[in-house]
């Protein structure tokens, strides 16, 4: 039976403003998507947009929400995303156990499962010998906010929380912050702002101005702050 629900957030809409942002994942995830990607939690299929590049054969859009895959398959029927996407109704729970991608992605995803180690252990047994499992998740438990919770967020993650995650038979190739001025942002939040909505405008000023402040100066702080953790694993 395949497994559904209804996604609580709001947000899927104001983040296709994030234009620098999603560039930047993509500079820092596509060289290792190929091959047959799972993007699992799909939502919009904004994520999709930026990161489906040529080295993916296939690329399919899980999504539990039937609105969403709904949204996902119209995008797909209008050429608004890549011709190798096809959505899917449902959770990793209801893929066939024999491994069949070459890359299983989590963008903003994994924070809204209850179990998340129990999730990366299914989507480990779908994995390809080779393959890669990248989760791209908000970092830094005491950032946990009213934003946090209003849209579903379990928790938040320090780096740290790779060894309770790694399933077994991968390997961590690496755990990065990313958005080192963003986390300012999140702190001000977090402590004066105390909003559990950000507005159209505070995401356009995150995106214009400090997303791209963050891509110089992460590097420079060997990735190790920002407002969100990106854990990459192989399967050997």
């Amino acid at each position: 039976m395949t497994e559904t629900f209804e996604y609580q957030g709001g947000e899927l809409e104001l983040f296709q403003h994030a234009h620098n942002w999603k560039r930047y994942l993509a500079d820092r995830m596509s060289r290792r998507l190929h091959g047959a990607a799972l993007e699992v939690g799909a939502g919009l299929g904004g994520t999709t947009a930026a990161l489906c590049g040529p080295a993916a054969e296939t690329w399919l859009c899980l999504e539990p929400d039937r609105d969403l895959e709904a949204r996902l398959e119209q995008s797909i029927a209008d050429g608004q995303l890549p011709a190798v996407c096809r959505a899917k109704l449902g959770t990793v729970a209801d893929l066939a156990d024999a491994p069949a991608f070459d890359s299983i992605l989590y963008v903003d995803v994994l924070e809204h499962i209850e179990d998340d180690a129990a999730e990366l252990e299914r989507a480990a047994a779908r994995l390809k010998s080779g393959g890669r499992i990248l989760v791209m998740s908000p970092a830094h438990p005491w950032l946990y906010s009213p934003f946090d919770a209003a849209i579903g967020h379990f928790r938040r993650y320090r780096r740290s929380d790779a060894q309770r995650l790694t399933p077994g038979g991968l390997r961590l190739d690496s755990a990065a912050y990313l958005d080192s001025v963003g986390l300012l942002a999140s702190a001000a939040n977090k402590l004066v702002l105390r909003s559990a909505t950000p507005s159209l405008a505070q995401i356009v000023l995150w995106d214009r101005w400090m997303v791209p402040v963050s891509r110089l100066i992460d590097p420079l702080l060997g990735f190790n702050l920002g407002k969100s953790i990106l854990f990459v694993w192989r399967k050997p």
